[in-house]
């Protein structure tokens, strides 16, 4: 089974952004060693327990401590951004790691309109443009004589683009242009099964790719035990429960019990939105993916976890590794 990292780059309770964008680093580097397939970092604005905010750096630093792992954006916000500068900051990645590079595009913000606001964003047209300003960037890693600013160094690099989605439109939209697929099932899963559907249904073969190819992400946590995995899940339960409720922050210790602790409401809301995961041992983990990937026939699962101990987060990653290694492909 292909398995590839999102990784949210956070900043631990007590830590520092540094740390946690060489704790990046590091869990690239294992990644890589473990035969992952690429190393993902996403785009989220004014949240201070993310350190991924400028993401084309952060890649950067992750980049230089590996040498084969495909690294990327799951994704950029294009909405957040000119193509041009988009472009300008990919191809330099790829001038840096030829053949490495991945650019997920998503359609949100990645966050409140606030965010959009500060950026001095149009709110009202930004998500509307977002299919044009995706052929522009083609145009502009294409070297298109009709751009009227050529965009350098990007002119002519090999960029890997996806379109990323968690409802139906970027379903249409990948399968319209010829892109890869992401879906983002780790936090939004009631649309995962109707996207890759349509997806697959109205791919266009392009000069990118032949047929259809998609992923779609799974929250995992492995460890020695069922028990410890879930104690280790409790920090990135906290955090979305922080998020949903308005007051996020950086990421926090594990609790015992955590979910046991949380009133009805929360507890179905996190139930609902973390429905897409699999924690525990080798074993259990290994039977989480093979139903993941029998209910998707994903081409790629892409696994997703915030974990709070940064030796028990790359010991996860070894054992899904292991675990992925011994699945079976449906």
């Amino acid at each position: 089974m292909k398995i590839s990292i999102l990784d949210l780059v956070s900043v631990v309770e007590g830590g520092t952004a540094r740390e946690a964008l060489d704790n990046s680093a590091a869990a690239a580097k294992v990644a890589e060693e473990c035969g992952f397939e690429r190393y993902w970092v996403a785009e989220h604005h004014g949240m201070e327990g993310l350190a991924g905010a400028a993401t084309s750096v952060a890649l950067a630093h992750i980049g230089q401590g590996t040498s084969r792992i495909r690294i990327g954006a799951g994704g950029i916000m294009l909405p957040n951004h000119n193509p041009l500068v988009i472009a300008e900051q990919f191809g330099t990645l790829d001038a840096l790691f030829p053949g490495r590079v991945d650019l997920g595009l998503g359609r949100a913000p990645g966050a409140d309109q606030r965010i959009m606001r500060a950026l001095h964003k149009d709110t009202n047209r930004a998500a509307e443009d977002f299919p044009q300003d995706v052929v522009e960037l083609q145009a502009l890693f294409a070297g298109d004589a009709r751009v009227p600013l050529q965009a350098y160094p990007a002119k002519g690099a090999k960029v890997q683009m996806w379109i990323l989605g968690s409802s139906l439109f970027g379903a249409q939209l990948a399968a319209m242009l010829g892109l890869p697929y992401a879906f983002a099932s780790h936090f939004a899963p009631d649309h995962l099964d109707s996207a890759l559907k349509i997806y697959r249904e109205r791919f266009q073969p392009s000069a990118f790719l032949d047929a259809p190819y998609c992923a779609a992400a799974i929250n995992v946590v492995a460890a020695d035990t069922d028990e410890e995995a879930q104690l280790l899940a409790s920090s990135m339960d906290q955090a979305f429960v922080a998020l949903r409720t308005g007051t996020p922050g950086k990421l926090k210790p594990p609790v015992p019990g955590y979910r046991d602790s949380l009133p009805p409401q929360a507890l179905a809301m996190l139930e609902h939105v973390r429905q897409v995961s699999t924690c525990g041992t080798v074993e259990t983990v290994r039977a989480g993916l093979n139903a993941f990937k029998a209910r998707t026939g994903a081409d790629e699962v892409i696994v997703a976890a915030s974990i709070f101990d940064q030796a028990a987060r790359l010991k996860s990653l070894r054992l899904t590794a292991e675990a992925a290694r011994e699945t079976v492909d449906s």
